[in-house]
């Protein structure tokens, strides 16, 4: 965890939340560097490039985006503006965090009812895409699967995103402060006689 604290969580869980989607995000990027070096040597030095390379290339990438948002979500790190909610007292904090919480859940809830519209109309009407000639129902369901997974992790950790538990940018970036300034009172401020 990013504040320093070691949380406990179910070996299952941590599995498939964490360790999972890191090993898929990774084997998908590795995935997709081999695809685009084979096109490069395709194109440059066997003059016949693969043509579908660039396109399924986007598709991984979308998916890697979705897969890591999962993580992101679990481990409470979307960008957010917490300098007002971290300096609050705890009663308001914890409203404050539970209305982040109320609407980032309702937005996922909200993509996922339009991205299944979308999906579902793409699987039912065989649109494939141009070149690879893939469902595009395919690339569609990383949106569906990212936001449903976002609002789950969302919702499996709510009491750690309620109270604020992740550790906050604003908070990371204070305390530094401080130890920058308890260390500026520990180096001397006249400058050497000869120069270094």
């Amino acid at each position: 965890m990013s504040n320093g604290t070691v949380r406990r969580e179910n070996p299952a869980l941590q599995f498939i939340v964490v360790t999972l989607p890191r090993t898929i995000i990774g084997v998908a990027i590795l995935v997709s560097i081999l695809i685009n070096f084979a096109n490069i040597i395709g194109r440059y030095i066997l003059l016949a490039p693969i043509i579908w390379a660039e396109e399924i290339m986007i598709y991984i990438m979308v998916w890697c985006v979705f897969i890591g948002a999962i993580l992101v979500t679990w481990d409470g790190r979307h960008i957010k503006m917490d300098l007002l909610s971290t300096a609050m007292p705890s009663p308001w904090k914890y409203i404050v965090n539970g209305i982040m919480v109320v609407s980032f859940v309702t937005a996922c809830l909200f993509a996922l009812y339009q991205d299944w519209t979308v999906t579902s109309m793409m699987l039912r009407l065989d649109q494939r895409s141009v070149v690879a000639e893939i469902p595009m129902s395919v690339p569609h369901s990383a949106l569906l699967f990212g936001f449903a997974a976002m609002a789950l992790a969302l919702l499996a950790r709510l009491r750690y995103h309620v109270r604020g538990e992740f550790g906050s940018d604003t908070e990371i970036a204070m305390k530094q402060a401080e130890e920058v300034a308890a260390k500026v009172g520990e180096i001397p401020t006249a400058l050497p006689d000869k120069p270094l």
